[in-house]
């Protein structure tokens, strides 16, 4: 009933517009529009201003004959906004991936022989990497066994104290060692990364190259 009554309430409008002179199937010669909203209730409406409650919200201005002639979107949010500007620069990114891929590679070959040349590099340092761990973990094995003969981890009290050369060769041993466990963790991240780039590259350049 409601929406019957709001295209009576139109009806009425517009015949005022055309009973103002307005030639048919032609804006009116007083400018007069009309606009039309939703409101909350999803019930719409027409009217001659629309309510400052619903004046972020999408609207339709129509003519004195009922026409379309301008449209608002709804104001966005601020995480409307966010959301579309992030979506806008995904897609730029995929769109420079693309156009990377294509000018980049000749063919999945190209890639794959890449991919394999990166990854055994990586597989290099972890390597070397995993040697020298092992070097300063028989390194600090020997210093800890020589430190029991010295105070605080000698319980005699007649054992002597530790030399400070020997404390200080034992901090930097175990920051040695920490720093190349981490370098050790971080390259093998590298090499899980890297492969599963390389693996959605190459489907990606499938794609673009309608290759099955």
């Amino acid at each position: 009933m409601k929406n019957v009554a709001w295209m009576l309430c139109l009806c009425a409008l517009l015949a005022s517009g055309l009973a103002a002179g307005a030639p048919p199937g032609t804006p009116s010669n007083n400018g007069r529009v009309l606009y039309k909203w939703v409101d909350k209730d999803g019930v719409t409406h027409y009217g001659d201003h629309v309510p400052p409650e619903y004046a972020s919200q999408e609207q339709h201005i129509l003519n004195s004959q009922g026409y379309e002639i301008k449209h608002l979107d709804a104001q966005k949010t601020a995480e409307q906004a966010t959301a579309e500007e992030q979506k806008r620069l995904d897609l730029e990114q995929r769109q420079l991936r693309d156009k990377n891929l294509l000018s980049t590679y000749a063919s999945v070959q190209e890639i794959e022989r890449l991919r394999d040349q990166r990854l055994t590099l990586l597989a290099d340092q972890i390597k070397v990497t995993n040697q020298f761990l092992d070097t300063l973990n028989g390194r600090m094995k020997k210093m800890r066994a020589d430190s029991m003969r010295f105070k605080p981890y000698n319980s005699d009290p007649k054992a002597p104290s530790m030399p400070d050369q020997m404390a200080e060769d034992l901090v930097r041993l175990s920051t040695d060692m920490r720093t190349q466990e981490q370098n050790l963790k971080q390259k093998r991240s590298e090499e899980a990364t890297m492969s599963i780039q390389f693996e959605s590259d190459i489907d990606r350049f499938k794609e673009l190259k309608h290759i099955q």
